[in-house]
């Protein structure tokens, strides 16, 4: 399946941005699967982008986004988000903005750190579950 990127789904504007990504995906409170990728768009509600695999629909994810500015001109940021897959086919995923932070880079990129039991993207997604939270998976 092919997504039609014609086919304007969103509720909220997005703006294009090509940044590098890495991606976590939860599923039944285990981190399956972690990827590599590129942003293509980007807005509050939602952001495409690039994936080496399709996506399982309607499970929870983190992405981790370099981000073009740096704090204080001297420090890189990278922007945390966490959403649920939307939709996604073999090259392209499109995941919610549930919540989103930024946070402080090394200045070299490093190669994928062990995938930790106890991460931030599980505890968020166990407490939307619990419903503490709210899931924004409207349309993006």
């Amino acid at each position: 399946m092919r997504l039609d990127m014609n086919q304007d789904r969103r509720a909220k504007s997005r703006f294009g941005i090509c940044r590098e990504l890495r991606y976590k995906l939860l599923e039944e409170g285990m981190i399956l699967e972690s990827g590599l990728g590129h942003t293509i768009d980007i807005g509050s509600g939602g952001v495409a982008f690039t994936a080496d695999r399709r996506l399982k629909r309607g499970a929870f994810l983190e992405l981790s986004i370099s981000w073009p500015v740096l704090l204080d001109e001297s420090c890189p940021m990278r922007l945390s988000i966490f959403g649920r897959v939307l939709r996604s086919d073999d090259e392209r995923a499109v995941c919610s903005v549930d919540k989103y932070e930024f946070r402080t880079q090394a200045r070299v990129f490093h190669n994928a750190q062990p995938v930790r039991s106890d991460s931030m993207l599980q505890r968020w997604a166990n407490a939307i579950r619990r419903g503490n939270l709210r899931s924004g998976t409207a349309s993006a």
